[in-house]
């Protein structure tokens, strides 16, 4: 099963990148490859959402449940889709710079295993880059960045 973990040091608040991270309504506005969402149920602590996610001519959909913990934890369980499993796991926690850190895991298997072998030669090429669409998200909604911000990762297949 394909795991990626990265932490990242953001020169915004835990609660920015919280609300940020929560905000999944939005995700099409900036995350690649997120083509719509649509928000089943959110009761503030507990969000149902459908995400449409295309790359060429091919469109999947996924369906989740986010456990929302605020400010401190975001988690997301797989519902419905095209993968075996797939789990997310957020934590922001409040950096002594007075910016936060963030621990991200990422574990996933899809159903077809030709497709869980391609996805793990270009899973950390694409991890980058959904991880940049969301610095670049906070910079544009709380300002640019000072340049305090650095990154650790690690990717296994």
């Amino acid at each position: 099963m394909p795991h990626i973990a990265e932490t990242r040091h953001l020169p915004w608040s835990p609660e920015q990148m919280f609300d940020l991270v929560a905000d999944v309504k939005r995700y099409g506005e900036f995350l690649p490859w997120v083509v719509g969402t649509r928000i089943r149920s959110d009761d503030g602590e507990e969000m149902v959402a459908d995400i449409l996610v295309g790359f060429s001519a091919l469109r999947e959909k996924f369906t989740s449940k986010v456990h929302k913990h605020r400010p401190g934890a975001i988690t997301v369980e797989y519902l419905d889709g095209p993968m075996k499993s797939l789990s997310n796991v957020w934590h922001f926690s409040a950096g002594d710079d007075g910016g936060c850190r963030i621990d991200f895991v990422c574990d996933f298997a899809f159903r077809n295993a030709l497709f869980e072998k391609l996805a793990g030669q270009y899973l950390d090429r694409a991890f980058r880059k959904m991880v940049g669409a969301f610095e670049a998200r906070a910079a544009k909604l709380y300002g640019a960045s000072d340049g305090s911000s650095s990154s650790s990762a690690t990717s296994a297949a």
